[in-house]
């Protein structure tokens, strides 16, 4: 409903005529009106605590006079009501007062009247004025027209020529009563809203009153049937209510909960140092917000309770979460002058063509970027996009670059496995050094053939070097000779794998480790040499001593050469 709505509808209400009748719809209105304002602050509450996170005003609209003007109105509906109800007291009771009079005389012709045709006209003159007068007290209206109908009876039975005039109009009243509770179940079992239903109810009860007597053999029948459904219909009146009381109750247990939900919340507050935190938080408390707005009402007094209790809790939370953003802010300027600083950094290195060192320096500043922490939603998101922005300039040509790359080293992994098919096929010849010189040849050709795909540079590198390695094994080398072909042959296919520098290093470790043990032995030999003395055995140890060494030199040396053949990565 619009708030203008609101204003409308209390004056139409104050504007009527018969107010009475409109006290629920009032109660209902200002309820709902009620409603609609805690709900209206509310959003004006949340729209200001986001202007205070964003860094921004917000002018907030004052209901105050809204408030002021509504229960202006609703007030005035309530003092006319009030006049309304008293006019009404006294007319019921100055009406109880001329029915009573009415009683009194009847049962005065009853009992004193002796001439028919006065008492009959006496009656008819009772019987208009009775019609005439208006409602009653309604605690008295049921003994009093007990009393009234009793009387009528006993005046009629008294009369036998009035209960030959009136033979047909007994069958007529009986015929209207019979209508008349027929209805009266009808409305037990109608689906109709609850206050149109008793609206309906005290109609017919009116309308039974008024029909006139019956025959008395049929009357006690008649009158107990009218009971049983008129007390039928109140059962069902009181199921709804008490059905009502019981979602009532329901309704106030749920809001209870989750102001327990909320004062759960608030406790953990304590522990909440982060922004995002805190951004949980909040979509924690706005959920339990938009739940309490999906439940029902309960009872007047109880709901005004517990959505004191409800707001007050809120109001704690957003307090907490205010005082928490003054602190934030600063921290939050830091981190954005960090990451302006890493962006101007990203902005620099965006159009290299560096793509290793650049791409490694841009995932270094990407890591520096999260490590920076978070800048606020104020910051966060604007200084992300062109910080991404500048990263994306430069992985983008990046891509585009080795894209084309990709389709070349296809091509080449199409190459490899046509050589390494070849050396496969391909006879060993007798003459040593031409078989040598040609898988140096089939080497060199793998190494000029650049690179292939990632995902195959292991399998294309371990399948060439199978293939060769079968092929010098059919050389059948011996000595040196095998030991250097094979040791260069080694390198060749090194060259060729694409964890090549980490092998060469490898190589190169293992060479020095056996030059160190080597030269450990030459030293421990010459040591040994001075414990030798002058003599025959002596000198014979001292040759074998001096033979060790000198082989010991000589392997050193061939290491050496070795080392010097490994290619400096």
């Amino acid at each position: 409903m619009e708030l203008a709505n609101f204003q409308e509808k209390i004056q139409a209400l104050e504007a009527s005529e018969d107010l009475i009748g409109l006290g629920r719809d009032a109660s209902e209105l200002r309820q709902e009106f009620e409603d609609f304002m805690i709900e209206a602050e509310r959003v004006e509450q949340v729209k200001r605590l986001e202007a205070a996170d964003q860094g921004t005003t917000y002018d907030e609209f004052d209901y105050a006079p809204v408030k002021e003007a509504f229960f202006d109105v609703y007030k005035s509906f309530q003092d006319k009501r009030k006049k309304q109800v008293e006019l009404k007291s006294a007319l019921e009771n100055e009406n109880l007062k001329q029915k009573k009079a009415l009683v009194e005389r009847l049962k005065d012709v009853i009992e004193n009247e002796e001439k028919i045709g006065t008492a009959f006209n006496a009656y008819k003159e009772i019987h208009e004025n009775w019609k005439k007068v208006g409602d009653i007290p309604r605690d008295k209206r049921e003994a009093l027209q007990k009393e009234y109908s009793r009387l009528l009876e006993i005046f009629f039975y008294n009369i036998k020529i009035y209960k030959e005039l009136k033979e047909h109009d007994y069958k007529r009243n009986q015929q209207l009563k019979e209508a008349l509770l027929f209805k009266l179940k009808q409305l037990r079992t109608a689906n109709l809203p609850v206050r149109e239903a008793e609206a309906s109810l005290r109609s017919l009860q009116d309308e039974w009153e008024e029909i006139g007597p019956v025959q008395n053999e049929e009357w006690e029948s008649l009158k107990n049937a009218y009971w049983e459904t008129v007390r039928g219909v109140y059962e069902k009146f009181n199921e709804h209510y008490e059905q009502q009381r019981v979602v009532l109750k329901e309704n106030i247990d749920a809001k209870k909960a989750l102001i327990e939900k909320l004062v759960t919340v608030n406790e953990t507050l304590v522990n909440v140092s982060s922004a995002k935190e805190w951004e949980q938080k909040t979509k924690d408390v706005l959920g339990l917000q938009e739940a309490w707005k999906k439940i029902g009402f309960g009872s007047r007094k109880e709901n005004e309770l517990v959505y004191q209790e409800f707001r007050k809790h809120c109001d704690v939370f957003f307090q907490a979460k205010k005082e928490f953003s003054k602190d934030i802010e600063s921290k939050f300027k830091d981190v954005a002058d960090k990451k302006r600083k890493l962006i101007e950094e990203a902005k620099a290195l965006s159009n290299s063509q560096e793509w290793k060192s650049t791409s490694e320096k841009l995932i270094q500043l990407q890591k520096r970027w999260k490590e920076s922490g978070n800048a606020g939603h104020r910051f966060e998101n604007k200084l992300w996009s062109e910080f991404r922005g500048a990263c994306n300039v430069f992985f983008e040509a990046k891509e585009a670059h080795f894209k084309g790359q990709d389709e070349a080293n296809a091509s080449n992994l199409t190459a490899k496995n046509e050589l390494i098919s070849e050396v496969q096929n391909w006879e060993v010849p007798s003459d040593k050094q031409a078989a040598i010189t040609a898988l140096r040849a089939f080497q060199n050709k793998f190494n000029e053939l650049g690179q292939v795909p990632m995902k195959d540079k292991n399998a294309v590198y371990q399948n060439f070097k199978k293939a060769i390695d079968e092929k010098y094994a059919a050389l059948k080398l011996e000595g040196q000779e095998k030991e250097n072909i094979l040791f260069k042959a080694k390198l060749d296919n090194l060259e060729s794998s694409p964890d090549r520098v980490r092998l060469f290093q490898g190589e190169k470790n293992e060479i020095r480790k056996q030059i160190d043990i080597l030269n450990k032995e030459i030293m421990l030999l010459e040591n040994n040499l001075g414990f030798f003395a002058k003599s025959k055995g002596a000198d014979a140890l001292r040759a074998d001593v001096d033979k060790k060494v000198k082989h010991a030199q000589e392997r050193i040396q061939q290491l050496k050469q070795k080392l010097k053949l490994i290619p400096n990565e």
